[in-house]
């Protein structure tokens, strides 16, 4: 009796890290069957406690695209970006530190889900791109809207109006990824960075990127009163007494926290 191999693979390496592989042979396309079960992943009790969330694809590609077989008419359109919109939302919604770890081809939706994570690295061999205007189409799972929000207007018009792609240096240069790495060090990389942040005052953590995401689509003076707040709400955690109780009597970076 055959079994189907899961989409999404969800595996925790280490307390508190939760790791998704896209797993849809052979171009990892993000159909919509697979962003289905990348949405569920992020329901999954797993990845929603989890301090830190690993996203990663295969070593040739991180994920190809949408699935061009499944596009039609606009009825099809429709259905397609709202897949993509929710999927990626439910990534970046996340309280969780969220890295995606990018070994081979993230072109289109694949750059897109790499887009909707809070941290991206790269392998040296990695590629970047929004080729959807060679297809006659744009973006449609939050392309034109985070890629300019990371690299710039100038920069991600020049990519999706070209179909350019580009590499992992380029893309560090310009800010769509954060680190490069070789390829063999890549996984490793990454445990080590979400191990680290799994480790670390998660209450803090989870209201630093509430505070962040918050504030940027607000004006700088209620982004500042929403700081104001989370500063506040913060110190009814175990961790705010174990942290400054442990600076005034260590002094930094010795702290032992317990997530609460």
């Amino acid at each position: 009796m055959s079994s189907v191999a899961p989409k999404v693979i969800i595996d925790v390496p280490v307390s508190g890290v939760a790791h998704l592989t896209l797993n849809n042979p052979k171009m990892n396309a993000l159909s919509g069957e697979m962003l289905a079960a990348l949405f569920d992943a992020t329901r999954d009790e797993r990845v929603a406690t989890a301090a830190s969330v690993i996203i990663t694809g295969g070593p040739r590609l991180f994920a190809a695209g949408a699935d061009v077989t499944e596009f039609g008419g606009q009825q099809e359109a429709r259905h397609v970006t709202d897949n993509f919109h929710r999927t990626a939302d439910a990534i970046s919604a996340l309280s969780a530190f969220v890295i995606a770890t990018v070994s081979g081809y993230a072109l289109g939706g694949g750059c897109e889900i790499a887009l909707a994570c809070d941290y991206r690295i790269a392998s040296s061999k990695a590629v970047f791109g929004q080729p959807e205007v060679l297809l006659g189409i744009i973006p449609g799972g939050g392309g034109t809207q985070r890629l300019p929000r990371a690299i710039g207007r100038s920069r991600a018009l020049e990519m999706m109006v070209t179909g350019r792609q580009v590499g992992s240096d380029e893309a560090l240069r310009i800010g769509l990824v954060d680190e490069v790495v070789d390829a063999e060090r890549l996984d490793t990389r990454a445990l080590e960075l979400a191990s680290s942040v799994a480790s670390g005052a998660t209450v803090a953590q989870r209201l630093i990127k509430r505070a962040v995401d918050g504030g940027l689509d607000r004006t700088l003076a209620e982004g500042l009163a929403h700081e104001r707040e989370l500063f506040v709400q913060v110190f009814e955690s175990e961790d705010s007494r174990i942290g400054v109780a442990s600076f005034l009597q260590n002094g930094p970076g010795k702290a032992t926290f317990t997530g609460r």
